[in-house]
């Protein structure tokens, strides 16, 4: 579940702009189409621009976004027959019809957001570094450590820790992570998941085990120290 902020100025709510993302779990909060509301905006993972109207004046808003730096992937969301005006100086990341169906706008947030925080981490090398509460992941090493000690992990079992403490408290279902970690030309069923998970967990150790959170009848995620209280409940049913 990402934190999605989108930039309006209908009076209605998201469902009018992007129908379809009200069927997904995201949060949403909306502000109007100005640079000003960004000044005391919270944080996010993505910015959805409504573009169904005034393109002139939605392109200047994108362009001063730009200059000013958002700090999170823009989407526009248009209407087929805005497609037309549309253009690289637009300085937009990915641009989504409003009648779009649920899966494929899902789809573009999550491959946005994405991109974005890879692009991030070929800027700042620093970001080769991953943190989330007592874990550590250098990605350069292809190592990770819970409290300084070393944890010997296959592979996958890396790729899937790194990919859930990247996306800390989101939840992911088995299917996404299937296609995020093992690609979306691996044939076998969701239950490698359910295997890697419980090696992850048993090699945290009982003290951390808990980090990796199951949300019955869903799937899974990281649990920040938050939520860990949340975690234990959790693992408990699984």
């Amino acid at each position: 579940m990402a934190k999605l902020l989108m930039l309006t100025n209908s009076r209605n709510s998201s469902a009018e702009v992007l129908p379809s993302l009200s069927l997904l779990q995201h949060q949403v909060k909306i502000l109007p189409a100005e640079v000003s509301v960004l000044l005391d905006a919270p944080s996010i993972d993505l910015l959805i621009i409504d573009g169904r109207r005034d393109l002139g004046a939605v392109k200047n808003l994108t362009r001063l976004l730009n200059t000013t730096g958002v700090g999170a992937p823009i989407i526009l969301v248009t209407t087929e027959g805005g497609l037309a005006a549309i253009a690289a100086d637009w300085a937009i990341d990915d641009v989504i019809l409003d009648t779009a169906g649920p899966a494929e706008v899902d789809a573009r947030i999550r491959l946005a957001i994405m991109k974005f925080l890879d692009l991030q981490r070929v800027v700042n090398p620093a970001t080769i570094e991953i943190r989330g509460g007592e874990i550590t992941i250098d990605e350069h090493s292809y190592t990770a450590k819970i409290k300084g000690r070393s944890l010997d992990l296959t592979y996958k079992e890396f790729e899937l820790l790194k990919y859930l403490v990247q996306h800390p408290g989101r939840v992911f279902t088995r299917s996404q992570l299937l296609q995020e970690v093992w690609g979306y030309d691996y044939f076998g069923g969701t239950r490698t998941v359910d295997v890697h998970i419980r090696r992850l967990r048993a090699k945290l150790g009982p003290e951390h085990e808990a980090l990796i959170g199951t949300v019955r009848h869903v799937g899974y995620r990281f649990n920040t120290p938050n939520s860990q209280n949340q975690g234990v409940a959790a693992l408990s049913e699984h």
